[in-house]
C-alpha cells in the first residue's frame, strides 16, 4: 500500500513538472476572436501577472503563465488558445531572439488606465450626437475597462490619473463639427447649448476658448509622458488649434463674432504634432476644416480603398512594430469627417505606419512629444465604410477579426510594455 502511495505521489509530481504551464494566444488566422484576445491579455495584466507580446510571431501573439482561471476565461470569451509547456515557450523565445529573425518578445507589465474623452451628456447616458465611437465600441467588445472624461475633468488636471487617452469625433476648433447644415436639428441645438453652458461654467466666454485650453492641457499631458490616440476629426482639429494660438478661426454663426480672414497667414506649424504647410477652409458652411484631410481629393473607389501597413524591425523599432501588429498587412479603408492625410504635409519626424501609396496619403501615423507619444488614425469606423449621421452603431460581434479594429487595440496595449521597450 505504501509503495502504491509513493508511486502515485511520484506520478503526480512528474505530471506537475511536465504539465503545460504557458497559455499562448495565437493572433494569426487561427484566432477566432482577435478583438477579444486583447481583452484577455488586458485581464491577465489586471491580475498582476506579466504577459508577453510576441511581435511578428503568428500575427503578434500573446503568452502568459498558465492558470486554470486564465484558461476558463479564454473559453468563456471564445478566444482561441494553446496550452504549452515551459520548454516549448522557451524554444519560441529562443527562436524569436535570433538576430536574423524579424521578431521580438516584449514584456507587458501593467494594465494601463484608460480614459475616453467624450461629452458629459454622453457620460450620463443622454447621448445627443447621432454617431458612435469606434474606440468605445472596441473597448466594450473586448471587455477592457475604461473611464469617460470631458472638459471639466481635463481642466481640473485629472488627466494625470490616466495612462492612455482617446479622442474621437471631436471638433477642438469650436465650430460644432461644421455641421451647420444641421443647425435646426434638435441634436445640434442641444449640443451647442450644452457646450456653451459648459464653457461659461468653466469661466470661458466662448466654446472655442475652452477647447483651446483643453488642447493645451492635453499637449502638456503628452509632454509629461501620456499616451494620446486620436481618430477622425480629433486628429486635424487638434493640430489646427495648436497652430492658431491667438487667432479667431470661428465665423460668427458659430461664436457670434467675425473670424480673422487672415488666419491662413498666421498659422504657426512649429507648434503642431504632425502637420505642416496646411491651409484652413475658411468657408463656415463647408463641411471641412483644412487641407489636412484628404477626403475630397481622393480618387479611389470604395472597392479599391485599401492601405498597407509598413514592416518595421521588431528588435530595433519595437514601438511602430507593436502598433502595426496584425494578421494581414493590407487593411480595408474607411472614411470619416477626416479620412486620411496627404503625405506632403506630414512633418519629417513623424512615422507613417500605414499608407495608400498609390494616392500618396497616410492613414495611420505616430510620433513623440516630450516624454509621451501620440497616434493619429484617419477615418471614423473601420467596419463602416462611410458612416453617416444617424447610422446605427457597428455590431462588432459580426467583425470579431477586424484588422482595422486591431490597430486601435494595439494602441491600448502599447502603454503596458516595459518602458525600455517603448523607446524609439
Amino acid at each position: 500500500m505504501r509503495l502504491k502511495l509513493i508511486s502515485l505521489l511520484l506520478f503526480l509530481s512528474f505530471a506537475a513538472i511536465v504539465r503545460a504551464n504557458y497559455i499562448l494566444i495565437p493572433m494569426d488566422l487561427k484566432q477566432k476572436q482577435h478583438l477579444k484576445a486583447y481583452g484577455i491579455c488586458y485581464w491577465v495584466l489586471e491580475q498582476n501577472v506579466e504577459a508577453w507580446w510576441l511581435l511578428n510571431y503568428r500575427g503578434g501573439s500573446f503568452a502568459f503563465p498558465y492558470a486554470q482561471s486564465f484558461e476558463k476565461e479564454c473559453l468563456t470569451r471564445d478566444v482561441s488558445f494553446e496550452v504549452i509547456p515551459d520548454a516549448a515557450f522557451a524554444k519560441i523565445r529562443n527562436d524569436i531572439a535570433q538576430e536574423e529573425v524579424n521578431q521580438d518578445a516584449i514584456k507587458l507589465e501593467k494594465a494601463p488606465k484608460i480614459a475616453v474623452y467624450t461629452p458629459e451628456f454622453s457620460q450620463r447616458g443622454e447621448k445627443i450626437q447621432p454617431w458612435d465611437d469606434a474606440v468605445t465600441l472596441a473597448l466594450t467588445y473586448a471587455e477592457i475597462p475604461y473611464e469617460t472624461i470631458y472638459d471639466e475633468e481635463v481642466m481640473s488636471d485629472k488627466l494625470a490619473l490616466y495612462d492612455w487617452l482617446h479622442l474621437h469625433h471631436e471638433d477642438f476648433t469650436g465650430q460644432y463639427g461644421k455641421f451647420y447644415a444641421y443647425h435646426n436639428e434638435p441634436w445640434y441645438r442641444e449640443n451647442k447649448r450644452q457646450q456653451e453652458e459648459l464653457a461659461a461654467r468653466l469661466g470661458f466666454k466662448k466654446v472655442s476658448e475652452l477647447k483651446r485650453a483643453v488642447v493645451n492641457k492635453i499637449r502638456d499631458y503628452v509632454a509629461g509622458g501620456g499616451f494620446m490616440f486620436a481618430m477622425c476629426s480629433a486628429t486635424d482639429t487638434y493640430d489646427i488649434v495648436l497652430a492658431t494660438e491667438g487667432v479667431d478661426i470661428c465665423a460668427d454663426i458659430y461664436d457670434g463674432d467675425p473670424m480673422d480672414m487672415d488666419a491662413n497667414q498666421k498659422l504657426d506649424y512649429s507648434q503642431t504634432f504632425a502637420f505642416r504647410d496646411f491651409k484652413l477652409v475658411l468657408n463656415p458652411l463647408e463641411y471641412e476644416y483644412s487641407t489636412i484631410d484628404n477626403t475630397r481629393r481622393r480618387t479611389v473607389t470604395p472597392e479599391n480603398d485599401y492601405f498597407t501597413l509598413f514592416d518595421f524591425s521588431a528588435k530595433w523599432d519595437p514601438v511602430p512594430t507593436m502598433l502595426t501588429q496584425c494578421h494581414t498587412r493590407t487593411i480595408k479603408g474607411f472614411m470619416g469627417q477626416t479620412t486620411a492625410f496627404p503625405e506632403d504635409i506630414i512633418k519629417s519626424n513623424v512615422l507613417i505606419l500605414g499608407e495608400n501609396k498609390a494616392i500618396h496619403e497616410a492613414r495611420y501615423i505616430h510620433g513623440e512629444y516630450g516624454m509621451g507619444t501620440w497616434t493619429f488614425y484617419g477615418g471614423h469606423d473601420p467596419e463602416d465604410y462611410r458612416h453617416q449621421v444617424h447610422d446605427p452603431e457597428t455590431d462588432l460581434s459580426l467583425h470579431p477579426n477586424s484588422p482595422g479594429y486591431r490597430l486601435i487595440l494595439n494602441n491600448i496595449l502599447f502603454p503596458a510594455a516595459r518602458k525600455k521597450e517603448r523607446k524609439t
